[in-house]
This record gives C-alpha cells, sequence and structure tokens, in this order.
C-alpha cells in the first residue's frame, strides 16, 4: 500500500513533536568535529506547501505549527530559525520536513540517507533536494536500507524511522528492524516515531523494546486528547535509543507547555519516561 502522502498532515503536532525531538539530536551530535550518517527511512517529499490542495484540505498545521509564536519559544530558536529559512517575512507558507531540517545541521563530513518509496514524494524529494552533494535519495524500502548501510563507516549516526503504519504490521516489523539494526550497531541513535490510533499497538511495541536487551530508551508522547479508538490519531510520540543525555531533561521542560497549547481538551496528556535504563 503506498496511499499515504504526508502532504496532507504537514505540520500538524505530531511533527512538532518529531521534529523538536530531531533538532535536539542533531544539535547534540554536531558539537564533536566527527562526521556522522543521517539515515532517514521514510524521507517523504521534504517540503511541504501549506497552501497546496493537499494541506488546505485537512489544516492540520493550524492546529500544529501554526499555534506556536516564536516570541513564546525562545528554547526553540533553531527550530523557528529553520522555519525562517523557507518562509519570507515571517509566514508559514511552507514546511520543511526532516530531510531538509537536517540539511540545516550536515557538515562537509557528514552524509544524509534518504530513503521514500513512493513514487511521487521520492520525485518531490529529489526536486527539492537531489542538487545537494551531501544528500543521497534512494527510491526503495527503507527498513532494507537502513539495514544495508549499518555499522556506518563514521561509527556515528543518527537515525529516524518514520513509517505512515498504513500497514498494520508495520507496528511489528518496526521493532523486529530496530532489534536488528541495534544487533549490527548498538551504538547508534535511533528515533522512532509512532502514532497513537490503537493503544493496544503502542503497548506491544514498548514491551517487545523493553525485553530485547536493548539498552538506554526514553519515550515522549504528546496526546491532544485521551486516547479514542475509532477516531483517528489522538496522539503521537518518540522513542529513542541511546539518546543524548541533555534530551530527557529538555523534553520534561517542553512537553508540559507543548501539552497545554496544542491539547484540545483538558484530557491532553505527555509522557516522558525512560523505559528501559543503562
Amino acid at each position: 500500500m503506498l496511499s499515504y502522502r504526508h502532504s496532507f498532515h504537514a505540520g500538524n503536532y505530531a511533527d512538532v513533536l518529531k521534529h523538536i525531538v530531531l533538532i535536539e539530536l542533531l544539535e547534540y551530535i554536531t558539537k564533536k568535529e566527527g562526521g556522522f550518517d543521517y539515515i532517514d527511512t521514510h524521507a517523504g517529499a521534504g517540503m511541504y506547501d501549506l497552501r497546496s490542495e493537499h494541506a488546505i484540505k485537512l489544516q492540520e498545521y493550524q492546529q500544529g505549527i501554526a499555534k506556536l509564536k516564536r516570541e513564546e519559544w525562545p528554547e526553540l530558536a533553531t527550530y523557528f530559525d529553520i522555519l525562517a529559512k523557507h518562509n519570507a517575512a515571517g509566514g508559514l507558507d511552507f514546511y520543511p520536513g526532516s530531510p531538509i531540517i537536517t540539511m540545516h545541521f550536515l557538515r562537509g563530513q557528514d552524509k544524509s540517507w534518504l530513503y521514500e518509496l513512493h513514487p511521487k514524494d521520492a520525485e518531490m524529494l529529489v526536486n527539492n533536494i537531489g542538487r545537494i552533494k551531501r544528500a543521497r535519495i534512494m527510491h526503495q524500502d527503507g527498513f532494507k536500507g537502513l539495514l544495508s548501510l549499518l555499522p556506518p563507516v563514521s561509527r556515528r549516526a543518527v537515525v529516524l524511522i518514520d513509517p505512515s503504519y498504513e500497514v498494520k504490521t508495520d507496528y511489528n516489523h518496526v521493532v523486529d528492524v530496530l532489534i536488528e539494526a541495534y544487533t549490527k550497531f548498538p551504538t547508534g541513535t535511533y528515533a522512532l516515531w509512532y502514532p497513537v490510533v490503537d493503544r493496544t499497538h503502542i503497548d506491544t511495541m514498548q514491551r517487545r523494546l523493553v525485553k530485547s536487551g536493548i539498552k538506554k530508551i526514553v519515550q515522549f508522547e504528546l496526546g491532544v486528547t485521551q486516547d479514542q479508538f475509532g477516531t483517528g490519531m489522538t496522539a503521537s510520540g518518540m522513542i529513542v535509543i541511546n539518546p543524548p543525555w541533555t534530551l530527557h531533561d529538555k523534553m520534561a521542560t517542553l512537553l508540559p507547555k507543548l501539552t497545554s497549547v496544542l491539547g484540545r481538551d483538558h484530557t491532553a496528556f505527555y509522557k516522558c519516561q525512560q523505559l528501559v535504563g543503562e
């Protein structure tokens, strides 16, 4: 199945959480001079026009990034710098996806590996980012691509795993891939995004990861309302393996504030917890 298009959802609250975490990972890994590899298993189109027919249809960004005002979020300065770079005069016409956000951090010694299976999005990704030599774009299965790259020559990597989960087996498959990836390269930083549509899928993912033998796992989740099966996505989260030591404290400060601004009602909630220690 390849029906999912992120252009309908760009800039929503799930993107806000995902990209805040990603930026924290990238800021930390670039503190050291040594090169690293960025691997994105489901890269999407790279850039999204919020004036497009797709974005206008659902206008999810209006309940996401549009609700955050730069002057109220000094702790997200880098995030807003990246947004400003792609929007004129303080507007919000375009929302950069993870591949373009990552370009803000990549240096000459770093590499970006971008996988996208949807033919139209892969074509758009090439148009949006293909001229940048540090970006390698592959129109193929990102799960297989990730495993083929590990361990990277640099021995340092940030991996973003961000499937659509339109195929329900993805909930189990992502855990299988993470376990195999960790076995091949246990020192990499892995960031797994997930939607909460049916909480039982997430509970199963967590149990499997906790029992997998993988160390140093943290979880961050933002729920805009209480779990409601059958109503679509009501929360989204990030599970990070080998997080920077600064990440938990940063998110513990940000998540209550994000929940108060992006929550739909009084049942909005967040999670900020360590699933597995050292």
